[in-house]
């Protein structure tokens, strides 16, 4: 049983004036030592603390030894003085974890070198240290970490003292359990000093793992250039300070979350760091999480929610603000271009779910952290920040940043719930920000805007309830632009007599959240010209829109395919190429084409991908993003082997890493790379990320013997999450769907169990759900066993899962 809603304001009703000395020994080489010493005043004579897992345990409550009320998940606190100040010291011996979720360890295979971080998040916290682990205890940590001499330590604060593997940092302002961070092992770092507009300096750094020093330093310009620039621009945007005493930014192994706002020190997961050359796409998206978690330090880290219905708002903001300094600070341009291919499809798929919750729900509606954590979702990511775009589009930048900043100021190093961030918003305009809340924030699902025609007069019309500001764009029969006028739309229809005989496209610069429906002349224009348009933000809001038509069966998965081939091999951007393709593979063929036709929907990929790059020639990053598309679709085996040999495809365009072992997968996949190939392939490249390669090769095979081998694998105890994932990923091929019918029974059978080991990997097993169509028979199978006793996440996943097949 995870924390609840009710013991988290209980104890949070009796206990305040918390601090923590921590003290770390991760010199063992299965277990370490955690040393807590907590101070805090009580109301209460007990309560308990958190702490997770623990092999050993002593208590000490108020200088006196106590017998340990111990379950394995809460240490009872018998004794305490009510009403006055309380020190418990908690010594622990704690295990390692391979999942991401608490001390993870990762020996790299390159050079035997050792990690040992502390990725906490959520309720992990108690997993090192015993803490009472929720929001709204915030307070200060004094570390102290004991490693391998040869370490580097990096904590939350600035290091005030280092010596023979013995690190101590300063002390931190208040902040929850959850966002404590330790990494360990032989960095390689890029350090500089950056002077503020007040003239105080701050310390930065960048640190990888050593066998990553070379990608580290290719990239250093760049990662030091986008963090300063990101910083500059907070500064102008936000009134507080950077309310901590150093910015670490660290790629660490084994993280689950793309990235991790822990404050003063950033982890980002390191395939954000990636082998050989990183093309300009994933430099973009790399810049918007660089921005995404230095707007924590503010929103979510000074500024913390109370509970975690409000986990959106945090994460909500910062995904707007990613985006928007990303491109306004760091001069990454046309960034709502990703949005709309790749931030938007996820929300609307979370939205149209039975899953769906309100943006904002209520706190009763979140009741312990097990639910908590099936709320980090398309909806509190992708949809609550395209709410904020319409928010501060709706408002006005002034208004909205006014409120914003209200807001940081008033809760500086406190907790803080969406009605204190409503009533700083209302204090900073004259419109109903109450109104607009309830509208967008407190009602799940998504409006229509629909487009009919008054003779040759273009009329608006809303299905659903929320006001709604965009642009409109019209355009002539030829698909030049002709004008654009924003709109607010509300219950009453809105004519565009200005535009009469013109094709038009509604929310064309992506301001709000709602799905489209255009008239018959101007869909059959843009569906017959969608290439010819020049605003590629345009192009990106109608693919988006076309998706989500064939996720409500209103367009067949078969006419999307024809749009595929049709107009993506003239598209040139390569974020459009590579967000389509992604929604084509991964939604559309294996949720909307059935088993026997899967071959033939991937035939056409690989189609669209083969005529892509061959119009790419003159252009290296649309020509690598078809490249890695047809590595993982051709059927051509002689094409791929001669990409392999050659390490490149065509003249002049490398062959990536990551594509390299697409291709290697996919000729598993075909029959076309036996186990003694991939071995090869796996020892020729020699890193962690050809290991997991290899995995999914090996697994890929269309063979009974190699299903069994991988699904063995996946269910060893102790498999860590990355090894899990390759293997998933591997195994679910669309064109194996006969071949994998007894392994989706398996799964069903076997998922619920894995999923007890925590709530990250129990995230990861739902992720591994099978990526082909299911037939009627499995659907039912896959009913019969959400009737069962399904743990929380994973339920989530399954019923979303179900959903999206129906």
């Amino acid at each position: 049983m995870s924390l609840t809603l009710d013991e988290a304001r209980t104890r949070a009703g009796v206990l305040s004036s918390v601090s923590y000395s921590l003290d770390l020994d991760l010199t063992g080489p299965e277990t370490f030592r955690s040393h807590t010493r907590v101070r805090f005043r009580s109301t209460v004579a007990e309560t308990f603390l958190d702490l997770k897992g623990a092999l050993a345990v002593s208590l000490v409550v108020n200088g006196e030894a106590v017998e340990a009320a111990y379950d394995g998940r809460r240490l009872g606190l018998p004794g305490l003085s009510d009403g006055a100040v309380n020190e418990v010291e908690v010594t622990a011996t704690l295990p390692y974890t391979t999942d991401g979720d608490g001390m993870h360890t990762f020996t790299d295979p390159v050079d035997g070198s050792r990690y040992v971080s502390a990725y906490l998040g959520m309720d992990n916290a108690s997993k090192v240290f015993a803490c009472f682990d929720q929001n709204d205890l915030k307070a200060s940590f004094a570390v102290a970490v004991t490693a391998d001499p040869a370490d580097t330590v990096l904590a939350n604060g600035a290091v005030v003292s280092h010596d023979a593997g013995r690190w101590v940092f300063a002390a931190t302002p208040p902040i929850p359990p959850a966002l404590l961070v330790v990494a360990a092992g032989p960095w390689h770092s890029v350090r500089w000093t950056y002077t503020l507009d007040s003239g105080e300096s701050l310390d930065f750094g960048w640190h990888a793992r050593r066998s990553l020093a070379t990608e580290l330093d290719r990239d250093a310009d760049e990662l030091r250039r986008t963090s300063e620039a990101c910083f500059a621009h907070y500064a102008d945007l936000i009134d507080e300070p950077y309310p901590f005493d150093s910015y670490d930014q660290v790629f660490v192994p084994g993280l689950n979350w793309g990235a991790q706002e822990m404050p003063g020190c950033v982890t980002y997961r390191d395939e954000l760091l990636p082998r050989g050359a990183i093309t300009d796409t994933q430099r973009a998206i790399r810049a918007v999480i660089i921005a995404h978690e230095m707007s924590h330090m503010w929103f979510g880290d000074s500024m913390t929610m109370t509970w975690w219905e409000d986990a959106w708002l945090q994460e909500s903001f910062a995904d707007y603000m990613g985006y928007r300094v990303a491109e306004a600070g760091a001069g990454f341009s046309d960034l709502r271009v990703e949005v709309e291919v790749g931030s938007k499809p996820w929300g609307y798929r979370s939205d149209a779910r039975r899953s769906t919750h309100p943006v904002a729900p209520l706190a009763v509606d979140v009741p312990d952290v097990d639910t908590a954590a099936t709320i980090f979702d398309g909806i509190s990511y992708a949809k609550g920040g395209a709410c904020l775009v319409q928010l501060a589009f709706w408002l006005g930048d002034e208004e909205f940043m006014a409120g914003v900043n209200r807001h940081l100021t008033r809760f500086r190093f406190a907790n803080a719930t969406l009605a204190d961030f409503v009533e700083s918003l209302a204090a900073s305009s004259r419109k109903d920000v109450r109104g607009w809340v309830d509208a967008w924030l407190r009602r799940p699902g998504f409006d229509t805007v629909s487009v009919r025609r008054d003779g040759d007069v273009p009329v608006l019309e809303r299905e659903g309830s929320r006001p709604h500001a965009f642009t409109i764009a019209g355009y002539d029969s030829s698909l030049r632009l002709v004008g654009r006028k924003r709109v607010e739309l509300g219950a009453e229809p809105v004519p565009l007599p200005e535009y009469a005989g013109l094709v038009v496209v509604p929310n064309a610069g992506g301001e709000t959240f709602a799905a489209l429906h255009l008239d018959p002349g101007s869909w059959e224009a843009l569906s017959g010209g969608l290439s010819r348009l020049d605003d590629p933000l345009v192009r990106a809001v109608l693919w988006s829109a076309t998706a989500l038509r064939v996720r409500s069966r209103d367009l067949s998965a078969d006419d999307y395919l024809d749009l595929v081939e049709t107009h993506l091999p003239a598209e040139t951007r390569a974020d459009i190429i590579e967000g389509v393709l992604a929604e084509t593979r991964s939604v559309v063929i294996p949720q909307r084409v059935p088993a026997s036709r899967a071959a033939g929907a991937v035939a056409r990929v690989a189609a669209a991908s083969a005529a892509g790059l061959a119009a790419s020639a003159d252009d290296e990053q649309r020509a690598l993003a078809w490249a890695a598309a047809l590595a993982a679709t051709s059927a051509d085996a002689e094409l791929l082997r001669g990409w392999l040999d050659a390490d490149k495809v065509g003249v002049g365009i490398p062959l990536l890493p990551t594509a390299r072992w697409a291709a290697i997968v996919r000729l598993a996949s075909l029959g076309e790379a036996d186990a003694r190939f991939i071995a090869t392939a796996r020892d020729r490249d020699g890193t962690a990320e050809g290991d997991l390669g290899a995995l999914r090769a090996l697994a890929a095979r269309p063979s009974t013997s190699a299903k069994d081998a991988a699904w063995e694998a996946m269910l060893a105890p102790g498999v860590d999450n990355r090894r899990f994932g390759a293997l998933a990923s591997g195994m679910w091929i669309a064109e194996h769907a006969h071949l994998l019918r007894p392994y989706v029974t398996a799964y069903l059978a076997e998922a619920p169990a894995l999923a007890t080991r925590g709530q990250a990997f129990a995230i990861e097993v739902g992720r591994a759900f099978p990526r082909i169509a299911l037939d009627e028979g499995q659907l039912d199978a896959l009913r019969a066993a959400l009737a069962g006793d399904v743990p929380t996440i994973l339920r989530r996943s399954w019923e979303d899962h179900f959903d999206d097949r129906e």
